[in-house]
């Protein structure tokens, strides 16, 4: 990991306040990177094998970036605690950058050293190889050619007799092919004869269906006709219905909002007359009650009159509570 501040802004005075906070996040920062150096250690035990040496070399490259740039913090985080500026800290940065780049140059160009002289062995290894090559061709073709000469011997002879033998075969399958095709001939025109019958059979099922389907069709759409026509008919019944039924339903309304009004009448009436008997019950018992305070108090036609006079009134007064008695009877079966 490369730290570079390539646009290095103006030196500035900083605060205190800035310096404090600078130094915090520097803190939690290097907090950060020892927990990523513990887990480093943590993953380096963890590996092996081959595929673990590769895993181990990646975490030592990581472990060193990490303690590359937890120098660099402690560093800054030591220049802003004195007071100073972090202009120092840049030109630390910067002379490491460019000591890193002189040692990437060094180890590039040792690379290339040790891969020129690989190449230049592994050239020299190869012509090697290829002198002795040359020298196995240069004998394998001196044995070639004294084979060449026995073999064309062979060649001519054999080449001779390989004619012969595929005239032979060549009328062979001209034969053969010829009675195939004498067969093939046979079978197709019994075949032909075969799917001319099968044909004019169909040809005549085809024009029977196409008659029977004729004659059906003919016969669906009298049916329609016909179905159409009593649906009509029944449509037409239907709408005389629907007018005879919306009289109806006006004549039932009519008749339902009269007698409406009847029980309302009627609900009227009763009300009055509960209300008159209600009066009448109430007015009987005020005047029972009066009655009974004149008689108590001796008031009016209650007073207390002589003894001969005693036993008329009596028999008056039985009299009146009669008559009363029948009257409220009277009242409450009304």
């Amino acid at each position: 990991m490369d730290v570079s501040f390539t646009d290095r802004p103006e030196e500035k005075a900083m605060s205190w306040t800035e310096r404090l906070r600078l130094v915090a996040v520097l803190e939690d920062c290097s907090d950060q990177l020892f927990l990523v150096e513990h887990s480093l250690k943590v993953q380096k035990v963890r590996a092996q094998g081959q595929a673990g040496a590769r895993e181990i070399a990646r975490l030592k490259k990581l472990n060193g970036h990490c303690q590359d740039i937890s120098r660099q913090i402690s560093s800054l985080h030591w220049a802003l605690e004195k007071g100073q500026s972090y202009s120092s800290f840049l030109d630390d940065v910067e002379k490491k950058k460019q000591k890193k780049e002189c040692d990437n140059m060094i180890r590039n160009a040792k690379r290339e050293l040790e891969e020129r002289a690989q190449t230049l062995q592994r050239q020299k290894e190869e012509l090697q190889e290829k002198n002795w090559i040359l020298k196995d061709l240069y004998h394998l073709a001196t044995h070639l050619k004294c084979q060449q000469k026995e073999q064309s011997l062979e060649i001519a002879y054999r080449k001779k007799t390989v004619e012969k033998i595929m005239e032979m075969q060549h009328q062979l399958e001209i034969n053969r092919a010829e009675q195939l095709l004498e067969e093939q001939l046979e079978l197709l025109q019994k075949q032909l004869k075969e799917e001319s019958r099968v044909h004019e059979e169909s040809r005549k099922y085809l024009q029977n269906q196409h008659e029977e389907v004729q004659q059906k069709l003919e016969e669906w759409q009298q049916r329609t006709q016909q179905m159409l026509q009593e649906k009509k008919q029944q449509l037409n019944n239907v709408c005389c219905q629907k007018t005879v039924n919306l009289d109806k339903v006006s004549e039932m309304r009519r008749k339902f909002r009269e007698m409406e009004q009847v029980v309302m009448d009627d609900r009227e009436e009763q009300e009055k007359l509960r209300q008159q008997q209600a009066e009448a019950r109430a007015a009987t018992k005020l005047q029972a009650w009066w009655r009974g305070c004149m008689v108590r108090r001796g008031l009016g036609a209650f007073k207390t009159p002589d003894k001969s006079k005693k036993g008329k009134k009596k028999e008056g007064k039985k009299e009146k509570k009669k008559k009363e008695g029948k009257k409220e009877k009277k009242m409450k079966k009304k």
